[in-house]
Order: C-alpha cells, then structure tokens, then sequence
C-alpha cells in the first residue's frame, strides 16, 4: 500500500511566487534563459544555473557546481525568497491550461515503496543518469521538483479536494506562457490523517513523468540507509518529493515522430514497402489526425495519408508490441528506414502532440525532416498494463500533462 507523507515544505514568500517558480531548464531557449536570468533576480534558475551570478564557468554536474548550486540555494533561503512551513502539510495544486484544468496533490513518496513495487515503472531509466542525479541530490540536498505520479481516483480525497479548492488559494498566479497556477496548504492534522490514511488504502501508484528522479531518490536513500545502519525509516532521505493526480486528472498525449531522410528510398519506392503492411489512404482535406488506436497519420510530400495495420500485423496479446509505437518502429522505422535505435539514431525526432498534426507539417514543409508520423494516444489502462506486467515502453511513448514548475514547493533531505 502507498506511503505519501505530509512535509513541511519550503516554498517562495508568497509576494515573489509569480517571479520565482521556473520552467525546467530545457523548457526555454538559449536566448530566452539569458533573458530570465537578466531580467528576474528571483526566478529558480538562478539556483540552477549559477554561474550566471559570478560569469565563471562551471562543468555541467561538476562537484564544483553542484556546490555552487547548493550555496545559491542557501542565499535564496537567507534572503527569504524562499520560506519554510512550520507544520507538516500536503500541498493540493491546480492548473488550469486552456480548457483543461489538473488538480492534484504535493506529497512525499516513500523509497521502499519505490523498491518493493507499489511505486509502478513503465521507463526503463539510464544508470548514468541516475547516478548523476544522485550526486547532484548528494550535494545539494533538496528536491525542487516534483515526480508525476498518478493514482486510481478515490471518492474521499476527491472530496477532500473538492472541499479545498473551493477556499481563497495562498498561491494564485499565471506564468508567461498563459497558465495558471494555484496552491493551498493542508495543514490541520485530521485533514492530512485522512489524505495519508486514503492513500494508504491504495495498492499501486503510477510514474507518469519522472522515472530517473525516482530511481536516482531511491539510490540515495540506499546509499544513506548503508552510511547509516541505525536508521528508523524517518529520516528525510527514505522520501522523495512527488505531485499526485488521480487516472481522471491526467492527460496523456501522442508523441509523434519525424524522419530526417528516407533511407536512400524515393517517396514513391518508400510507400509501395509501406503499402506491403499497411492499408494506405491519401487524405486531401486538410490536417489528418489519427482517429483511434492502430491508426497512423503520416505527411510526405504536401500530402497526408492515413496508414492501418494489415490483419495479422498487431500483436493484441503482447503489452507492449501492441503499442503503436512499437508498430511504427517494427514495420517502418527499422526494417524500411533503418532507424533502430531511437535512442541514439540521429535521423529520427520526437514533437510531443501538445504542439498539434500542424507542427509535424512544418517539419516537413521546412525541408529539416522528409516524413512524419503521427500517433494515436496511449492510454491510462495501456500505461497501467505495461507497468502491472513489468514491461517497458518504447522512448518517447507519452507526453504527460500537466508540467509542473521547479521551486514551487521544495523538499529538503536535511536531517
């Protein structure tokens, strides 16, 4: 069963709110980080990019920035741009993006849960990468941003929820990019009981964005726990910081692949080997978009096609060859392109479909990709089959919705 605590977390004063909470560092520009770095003495990435205050350069996960990280965030704590709370809390946060609006709450999930599987994976996770994020948690102590986890609706919390949202926000603030971002803290303790006590009722939760943050997290409380052999399980590290929606609250979009060149095929000889396993249809009305599960929108040539599988081609009993990703890279990419590392393969680019069929269009109408293909969504119950049966996805699967901003709530692994 799920162990999500309250904490007490640390958080910007409530009148820099708007100027500190921050985008991850790959969500701007070159042009646009410089821009938010001059411009916003507050914002969050001065924490994480802080070799903009001195001008000296530092090594990309270097102990010597790391360090620097570290005393950046001090400085934002002593200067009270960021507050902790005094008593343990969840933390309920919405979103509101366009017409969708995601409520969810702030907690703090356990590594044992991580560790015995209640915390379900569906990504498998780089070991470099875990280990650099673990060195960075090592140094720097606190987790500024939340994993995405997700969990079966349950009618209490719901409730409970419904019950908060309906009182004045402590934050409630839109962001340059025409989101809206509200928070409440949940203190009183019968409150947090009830939240901690449902939430020990339920057997499984979801990674839905953030597998490495998890692994990594986990790797250091081990680490930890080693250093430590008396220690009670209380300790800050048996804990990692965590957003959790319930299934209803989540929005899970395709991730549409271009190819950057044909495989020295023509476009014609590229759709006869298509048509050998597909059923190919030309669309002359405007955008196609895929219209349901094992059917594909792919643009070529100022021309949208619709492609479904020939009979015979999905594999309905296999988790994950039955995911449509799976299909495009067995019958397309890798035996008639010759992509068949997506990981690695420089021919091949991924465009979340948050962007929409049109970004894939000017991909190919720019001349920087010859071919795109959309996909159909994946499912919350195809995400939960492929994690239930220990399976893993194909990268670049799933684009989840909602996208938090770092430093709005922090957990600190200080003891």
């Amino acid at each position: 069963m799920a162990n999500i605590i309250p904490f007490k977390g640390i958080r910007p004063a409530k009148d820099k709110v708007h100027l500190v909470a921050s985008r991850s560092v790959d969500g701007y520009t070159k042009a646009e980080l410089q821009d938010k770095l001059k411009s916003n003495p507050f914002t969050f990435l001065h924490v994480i990019n802080p070799d903009f205050s001195d001008g000296r350069p530092t090594v990309y996960g270097s102990p010597e920035r790391l360090q620097k990280i570290k005393r950046k965030y001090d400085q934002f704590c002593n200067d009270g741009i960021f507050v902790q709370d005094n008593q343990p809390c969840y933390y309920l946060y919405q979103q509101q993006k366009g017409e969708d609006t995601f409520t969810g709450i702030i907690g703090c999930s356990s590594i044992d849960d991580y560790f015995n599987g209640v915390i379900k994976i569906h990504e498998q996770t780089l070991t470099d990468r875990e280990e650099k994020l673990k060195q960075y948690l090592e140094v720097c102590d606190f987790n500024a941003e939340p994993v995405l986890f997700s969990y079966p609706n349950d009618a209490t919390i719901d409730e409970i929820t419904g019950k908060v949202v309906a009182t004045a926000p402590e934050y409630d603030f839109t962001t340059t990019d025409h989101v809206r971002h509200k928070l409440w803290p949940v203190s009183d303790p019968k409150t947090t009981l009830i939240i901690s006590d449902r939430f020990g009722k339920i057997p499984a939760i979801y990674i839905a964005d953030g597998h490495h943050r998890s692994a990594s997290s986990a790797l250091l409380g081990k680490s930890r726990r080693e250093k430590n052999p008396g220690y009670t399980g209380q300790e800050a590290y048996n804990y990692y910081l965590g957003v959790f929606f319930p299934e209803s609250q989540l929005k899970i979009y395709d991730f549409n692949r271009i190819v950057h060149d044909l495989n020295g095929l023509s476009e014609k000889e590229f759709l006869t080997k298509i048509k050998a396993v597909f059923d190919v249809e030309e669309k002359n009305a405007g955008i196609y978009k895929p219209t349901g599960i094992h059917n594909f929108s792919m643009y070529i040539d100022n021309k949208w096609y619709s492609l479904t599988p020939k009979n015979g081609i999905v594999k309905t009993g296999d988790p994950v060859g039955n995911l449509d990703a799976s299909i495009l890279t067995e019958h397309i990419l890798s035996p008639i392109l010759g992509i068949r590392d997506l990981k690695t393969d420089k021919r091949i680019g991924f465009v979340s479909g948050i962007k929409g069929m049109e970004e894939l269009k000017k991909e190919v109408d720019s001349g920087r990709s010859q071919a795109a293909f959309g996909l159909y969504p994946v499912s919350m119950a195809q995400l939960k089959l492929i994690a239930d049966t220990n399976n893993i996805m194909p990268p670049k699967t799933t684009w989840v919705e909602p996208k938090m901003r770092s430093g709005l709530v922090i957990y600190s692994l200080k003891e």
